[in-house]
């Protein structure tokens, strides 16, 4: 079976799995245990891999947990990241689930176990609370605990049929997709509260692009609003292995979402020493001071969320935002998280954000950060995307990209907005492969390109009060009718020609029928 037909097939009977065993639980409230339980089994396996390293004769499954060397345990620690006893393993405690009665207490012993098993080791960041939001004991999965370990059951069984083939030619891949691919089917059903942690895949592709763009390598990649981890980890797969250098970093102030991106990043085969996900409020607990400046930057941070501003006095003399002398809106986060980026890109770098359109022609503190970015020359591109390419909201949303190394005063705006930039399917819009690559030939180029594309002087911009809008600078094909005025003239004239004998004709049927 091609690779293809092999997602596609997998992707089917994941999401009819997920369906089915959920029951009359809501997808979306339901949606941790069928990842956690896909989780389970990744990081069970992928275990299981590392222990027995090829040997056919190593059956790791079935040893005893009093077999295993304290050596072997702390070796698997500091290589993988954490542990786990045979008997914990996905394989064995899904093959006793449906006579297990203490099912949801042992599985939470379990993963309790795996994340203590990290303490006082290096990953213990990267594995601490990865399964709080597995909860054995919720409601949502019944009201007493016969009906807790039924549904459970159900849930390790449905996980377990799905093929994987095998671990070292394709599971790595497989697994990770699966999980995308039901974040991404959760996302799309769950309306706004899914786009808030998940970007969609060709977007992620687009951005991922533009801020790798002509580099053949970066020291890390970082995204300060990082929900599910999608758009860090497309370098992964866009890209050569090593070409993100020391790893990929984020930062996520939703405890669950930041759970799913630290899952996602083992679920892609990134090790607990390649990535570095921190819970916390970006804009006033931001982490990795010590670990900037950053190559790329990606991010898609939430639209015009409220935050503290301007009633923290010490905020206007962070030296994210000092620079532009005045600080986003209160009720507009939006440039406080552009800033932030901004402060955190390496001389060499490119930061690729999508934007809400607003910002870039609103008045007030807005209108003077723009001036801050233009007259400092921070500005590369402005692109427009077409509407309903995100979950739960129509906006044709904008990229704004940065640069600290730019060649010229100059600044491009792209309208990619226009049916020749995406396809329907639905009720949403989607970028296709020759979208995505005609967005960055016109983004490499810098040339102007009638209706679609230009590049004009960083003082052009300033006279125009410093906005940003795409539609100020690109002209909009004109798809009004074309009309030739003689030639309407005469048809006029041939109508009033044409009334004007019927009317004597029907005088003329009056008069006869009068007679």
């Amino acid at each position: 079976m091609t690779s293809i037909l092999q997602r596609q097939e997998l992707q089917s009977k994941i999401w009819k799995i997920a369906n089915e065993v959920r029951g009359s639980v809501d997808g979306w409230d339901f949606k941790h245990f069928v990842l956690g339980t896909l989780f389970y089994r990744f990081i069970s396996e992928n275990f299981t891999d590392y222990i027995e390293a090829g040997d056919t004769s190593i059956n790791y499954a079935k040893f005893k947990d009093s077999d295993i060397p304290e050596e072997v345990k702390v070796d698997a620690i500091k290589t993988k990241g954490y542990f786990i006893y045979p008997s914990q393993l996905f394989v064995n405690v899904e093959a006793k689930a449906d006579d297990n009665k203490n099912l949801n207490t042992d599985l939470k012993q379990i993963f309790t176990d795996i994340q203590n098993s990290a303490n006082g080791y290096p990953s213990e960041h990267d594995i601490k609370g990865l399964f709080d939001d597995f909860d054995t004991t919720s409601t949502r999965l019944g009201n007493t605990v016969e009906e807790k370990n039924k549904r459970l059951s159900a849930v390790l069984h449905g996980i377990a049929e799905l093929n994987f083939g095998s671990f070292e030619e394709t599971k790595i891949d497989l697994f990770g997709d699966a999980y995308e691919f039901l974040i991404h089917n959760y996302a799309a059903n769950a309306g706004k509260s899914g786009g808030e942690f998940f970007t969609p895949q060709e977007v992620s592709r687009l951005l991922t692009r533009i801020a790798l763009h002509k580099q053949t390598k970066v020291n890390k990649m970082y995204d300060p609003a990082v929900g599910s981890g999608a758009l860090l980890l497309q370098a992964k797969k866009l890209y050569d292995e090593h070409f993100v250098e020391e790893g990929f970093f984020g930062q996520e102030i939703n405890h669950t979402t930041y759970n799913l991106a630290r899952m996602n990043m083992f679920l892609h085969n990134v090790n607990y020493d390649k990535f570095n996900i921190a819970l916390g409020n970006t804009l006033t607990d931001p982490h990795f001071l010590d670990d900037k400046p950053f190559d790329a930057i990606v991010s898609n941070p939430p639209y015009s969320v409220n935050w503290i501003g301007s009633d923290d006095p010490t905020l206007i003399n962070d030296e994210r935002f000092a620079p532009a002398g005045v600080l986003a809106p209160k009720s507009k986060a939006d440039f406080a998280f552009v800033m932030h980026a901004l402060s955190y890109l390496s001389g060499t770098g490119r930061a690729a954000i999508v934007c809400f359109p607003g910002i870039f022609y609103r008045g007030g503190a807005e209108q003077k950060i723009r001036k801050y970015l233009v007259d400092n020359n921070f500005v590369e591109t402005v692109i427009s995307l077409a509407p309903n390419l995100f979950y739960g909201t129509s906006i044709a949303v904008n990229i704004l990209v940065l640069s600290k190394h730019k060649a010229d005063t100059k600044t491009q705006f792209i309208d990619a907005s226009g049916e020749a930039f995406f396809k329907k399917v639905t009720n949403n819009n989607i970028l296709e492969e020759k979208h995505i690559a005609e967005i960055l030939h016109l983004f490499d180029r810098k040339e102007t390109v009638d209706h679609v594309a230009v590049t004009v002087d960083n003082k052009q911009i300033a006279e125009n009060d410093y906005n940003l809008s795409v539609s100020s600078y690109v002209e909009a094909k004109d798809t009004r009718e074309v009309i030739n005025i003689e030639t309407l003239n005469q048809e006029l004239e041939s109508t009033v020609q044409s009334i004007n004998e019927l009317r004597a004709s029907i005088a003329n049927i009056i008069k006869e029928i009068e007679a």
